[in-house]
């Protein structure tokens, strides 16, 4: 299937603003989709919530799995292009403020430009994009008021959020950022290619 060939495909796309390798999916998916005429739905869901029930933490405690976490990032975000440099915050967004805002973007149709704000506050700015200042900011270069921030803590928009979070534990996920094409799961930036691969062989 190609671009103008009746409907777009559709893939789903759960991230977690506090993912680290969600970096390079915020600066690369949405292109990368959209030039194979794939339409990605952006789902943010609360990573940290299935950590927690799952009794899993991917890096922290592991010295040597969050080195090498850093360079492997390093080392694609070198191979497409992507502007790196590494933060000193991590984990970011504990009360998951950043992605409320991201759950409203996506329904709103403008997740792709918040997350890649977003993650530009994070990686290159070393701010934490769930901090109040830092959140207005990202808002402000968007040209969304700051209101925005109090939008998205609205009942229906936790309520989207939770649901999300829901769906991918039905799911079975267990990391971010997801690539979903019905219950066919693709986890990892690096899966990115299969699961477009995969949701044009479908549709």
């Amino acid at each position: 299937m190609q671009p103008g060939d009746g409907a777009a495909a559709s893939l789903d796309c759960y991230v977690f603003i506090g993912s680290t390798y969600g970096f390079l999916t915020a600066h690369r998916a949405a292109s990368f989709a959209a030039a194979h005429g794939v339409r990605l739905d952006w789902k943010p869901f609360s990573l940290r919530t299935l950590l927690r029930e799952q009794d899993s933490s991917p890096f922290l405690g592991r010295p040597a799995k969050l080195a090498y976490m850093w360079r492997d990032i390093e080392r694609r975000a070198g191979r497409f292009g992507i502007p790196f440099a590494r933060p000193s915050r991590y984990p970011v967004d504990g009360q998951e403020r950043a992605n409320h805002v991201a759950t409203l973007a996506a329904r709103e149709g403008w997740c792709a430009d918040f997350l890649r704000e977003a993650y530009r506050a994070w990686f290159l700015e070393d701010r934490d994009p769930g901090d109040p200042a830092a959140l207005a900011l990202v808002l402000e270069r968007l040209g969304r008021p700051a209101e925005v921030a109090m939008r998205a803590e609205a009942p229906d928009v936790v309520a989207a959020y939770v649901a999300n979070t829901d769906r991918a534990r039905a799911l079975g996920i267990f990391g971010a950022p997801d690539f979903v094409r019905g219950d066919e799961v693709f986890w990892g930036d690096d899966r990115l290619e299969d699961a477009i691969a995969w949701c044009l062989r479908g549709a």
